[in-house]
């Protein structure tokens, strides 16, 4: 068997030009605690981007292999490992919880072959495929804990999403109409917005024409006086920046104000006069755990959803997925099978 193996390395912060597909990486030998998996398929996040560019204050041990989202087969055992056989079908936590992320602090899943802690797998229904399990973690996972761990979304409710042809905004809205509610997709184009409404979404916004928080008063406002009392139950916002203050703006009474993420900026202006006003809920949700990733496979098998792909590429091509979801260019998730 090789002692090398196909991997695109990220060789020094920067831009795309950075990424190097190299094609005698050396592959990884199990050790104690740990082992190695064969990825048949690995996912990019936006979180990819980042550690691409460099993020301050966090140090990456370069050169790295980015992608924290993979799916694979079991091809060796450490010393210590139990309970699991070689050729076991396992989906990856991509959080070690001794070193960091994968794909970040350690090498991730962009590569044909990955070292993984025991701790981080999680069994695969024998009903979903790889990619299916890749697109789940830092993705679906967040989407899963935020409305369904922490009980947030009840049939009925009317729900807007903010960033909704991303992984974690396709999640939310899958996962929203799943638990009944009436969603409402916010997108940047006609494309994305008419897959948002294949996928289930019941209204949809272009947010680069329409106020969306301006909308949802005028639809969906009681008339009180002089003003408008609310809108819609709950707003999904994992962007922050120029849209945290107008979220707050287009809730209904007793609200809900759903926060994962700050894609565009973590320290919003606030008028707090809202949140007392209209006696609102702002509900912070971190990360995932093993238990809704596990819950998310039993979804997939039952049928009940469908993670939503963009765009399934080999390895070689890998770049060009990174770059997708740089440019925003993408309706969901860039599945690679290395």
């Amino acid at each position: 068997m090789s002692e090398t193996m196909r991997a695109l390395v990220l060789q020094a912060h920067g831009g795309l030009e950075r990424l190097e597909l190299v094609g005698d990486y050396p592959r990884p030998v199990a050790t104690e605690g740990h082992v190695v998996i064969r990825v048949r398929a690995a996912s990019f996040n936006y979180h990819d981007v980042f550690t691409m560019r460099g993020m301050p204050g966090i140090k990456v041990p370069l050169p790295v292999i980015p992608g924290l989202d993979m799916a694979g087969e079991i091809a060796a055992l450490g010393t210590g490992v139990s309970n699991w056989n070689i050729g076991d079908r396992v989906l990856v936590n991509p959080l070690n919880k001794r070193k960091g992320l994968m794909g970040e602090m350690l090498d991730g899943g962009m590569a044909e072959y990955c070292l993984v802690g025991a701790e981080q797998l999680i069994a695969m229904p024998k009903d979903v495929s790889f990619a299916a399990a890749a697109s789940l973690p830092v993705a679906y996972g967040t989407a899963h804990r935020m409305l369904i761990t922490h009980d947030t979304i009840k049939k009925g409710e009317k729900v807007i999403v903010l960033g909704a042809s991303g992984g974690v905004g396709t999640g939310c809205v899958i996962l929203a109409k799943m638990l009944g509610a009436h969603v409402i997709a916010c997108g940047s184009s006609d494309a994305k917005l008419q897959r948002l409404t294949e996928m289930g979404a019941d209204e949809v916004i272009d947010y680069t024409k329409v106020d969306f928080s301006k909308w949802a008063v005028e639809k969906y406002g009681k008339p009180q006086r002089r003003t408008y009392d609310g809108g819609v139950d709950v707003v999904i916002n994992f962007t922050g920046g120029d849209t945290w203050q107008p979220s707050l703006k287009c809730l209904k009474r007793g609200g809900k104000l759903l926060c994962c993420g700050a894609t565009a900026g973590h320290d919003p202006v606030e008028d707090l006069r809202y949140v007392w006003t209209f006696e609102l809920k702002i509900i912070g949700s971190n990360s995932f755990y093993d238990e809704d990733l596990s819950a998310l496979m039993r979804l997939i098998a039952a049928g009940k959803i469908t993670p939503v792909i963009d765009k399934l590429l080999p390895l070689d091509q890998a770049r060009e997925g990174l770059r997708l979801i740089a440019e925003r260019e993408v309706i969901g998730k860039v599945v690679i099978e290395p």
